[in-house]
């Protein structure tokens, strides 16, 4: 951290090549770091439906949601207070002793571990996530959509694979004397722990601490820019949300993030067991690893272009796409029934409206608020997105027992609702949201 905080401030000609470096890394870590959640996913709802029954299932997907949702308030103030560096490899390794205890209670039939290990697992999603914030620390204003969708693309090398390691490891494992499905996150386990040894070695200079340094040679008389300032501070929740309430185009951001991920996650999460319902288990796990497959490459395989049009066309537009492709998944994989082929194409679709959301969403956001406040605001970001997902993950399973998927499907559309009604409203005059501003350079917006 020394090292960091106490090298001369930089200039924006070397900042550039720090941020080249900086998404090569990070494009790298997410590779790993999304094997690893993505094996988690594609196996975790049938590793509680067998160990805690089809009700719960949902429940434990919903554990790895609020793990993540949690993890990203302690994950943010390290960040806040020591940079990205410390907060990543902190939030992987937590991810790791999830999978480690999702393993340990398997063997031992032992359901409250299962959901500790499903909550602690999710530290992997929460890297994941805050890498993509990590990605646009030092990017041009104009650069920031491309720069933050590269992060998310890296995830579907690892992740659109991940999948179909799962029944890779899971037979490799069986040979140990591991149960079924419990091996596929001993793999999870491993992979958070390379990312997290790669990143505490290589993401050398720290691109938050070098962005703070950057804004106070830039800005002298703004003393929340300047390291060891009270930017520390403004990581807590109520400080973030404080932030966000006073700005429109943040409270968009947030809610295109968060009702995205909620929509997302309860059709997926779900799916796994609606296709165990129509295929014997000695197939249903290789039909699972290939519908999510999809899904996953919906999810990031175009988020370059996703990017490309948020810088071009702007936040609000891509928002609306994605809405309109959340809508669109959900009325094909409602009414897929049992056909896998046709399901398969809602849950790319689904992926492909996250993809949209996910990234002009997290785009506004960061570039809403003021440099000093974003750690904290992306926390509460990442929270409440996490949050409406874990709500969504643990009534889906509830849901489908009770009245099916295809009804699960239709809730789920009728959650996006509001987000079009929000993004639909005028834009304030001045708004940075379609100009591509820093917030810093942006006057506050008043309604």
């Amino acid at each position: 951290m020394a090292t960091d905080l106490t090298t001369p401030a930089p200039s924006r000609l070397d900042v550039a090549p720090i941020q080249r470096r900086t998404v090569r890394l990070l494009f790298l870590t997410q590779i790993i770091g999304g094997i690893g959640v993505t094996i988690g996913i594609s196996v975790g709802a049938l590793l509680a439906a067998r160990v805690a029954g089809t009700a719960l299932a949902g429940v434990a997907q919903s554990a790895g949601v609020v793990g993540a949702a949690l993890l990203a308030v302690p994950v943010t103030r390290i960040m806040a207070a020591r940079g990205r560096r410390p907060g990543l490899v902190t939030a992987y390794l937590v991810g790791a002793v999830g999978g480690v205890l999702v393993v340990v209670s398997t063997v031992l039939h032992l359901v409250p571990l299962l959901f500790l290990g499903m909550l602690l697992f999710g530290g992997g999603t929460a890297a994941n996530l805050q890498a993509r914030y990590t990605a646009v620390d030092l990017a041009e204003p104009a650069r920031r959509g491309r720069q933050l969708s590269l992060v998310v693309w890296a995830t579907t090398i690892g992740a659109v694979a991940a999948p179909n390691f799962a029944a890779l490891a899971d037979a490799t494992t069986r040979g140990w004397g591991l149960p079924a499905l419990a091996g596929p996150f001993a793999f999870s386990a491993a992979a958070f722990v390379l990312a997290a040894v790669v990143l505490a070695v290589l993401l050398r200079p720290d691109p938050l601490l070098t962005a703070r340094r950057l804004a106070a040679a830039e800005s002298p008389a703004d003393p929340g820019a300047a390291p060891g300032s009270s930017a520390r501070r403004r990581a807590g929740m109520v400080a973030a949300w404080r932030t966000v309430r006073d700005r429109p185009a943040a409270r968009l951001g947030i809610a295109a993030v968060a009702v995205g991920h909620l929509v997302m996650v309860a059709v997926m999460s779900m799916t796994p067991v609606r296709l165990g319902e129509s295929h014997s288990d000695a197939d249903v796990l290789r039909v699972v690893g290939i519908v999510l497959s999809l899904h996953i490459a919906g999810m990031y395989a175009l988020s370059p272009l996703v990017g490309w049009l948020t810088d071009r066309l702007g936040r609000r537009p891509v928002i609306l796409g994605g809405v309109a492709l959340l809508l669109a998944a959900c009325a094909v994989a409602g009414t897929a029934g049992h056909h896998t082929p046709l399901l398969s194409v809602g849950l790319a679709l689904l992926g492909l409206g996250w993809s949209g959301t996910m990234v002009a969403g997290s785009t506004l956001l960061s570039e809403s608020v003021p440099t000093a406040d974003r750690p904290g605001v992306q926390g509460l970001s990442d929270l409440v997105m996490g949050l409406a997902g874990a709500g969504a993950a643990a009534a889906s399973g509830f849901v489908m027992r009770a009245v099916g998927y295809p009804t699960l499907t239709l809730l789920a559309a009728i959650a996006v609702v509001p987000l079009v009604a929000l993004a639909l409203r005028p834009a304030p005059v001045g708004a940075a949201d379609e100009l591509g501003r820093p917030a810093d350079e942006v006057p506050d917006e008043e309604e």
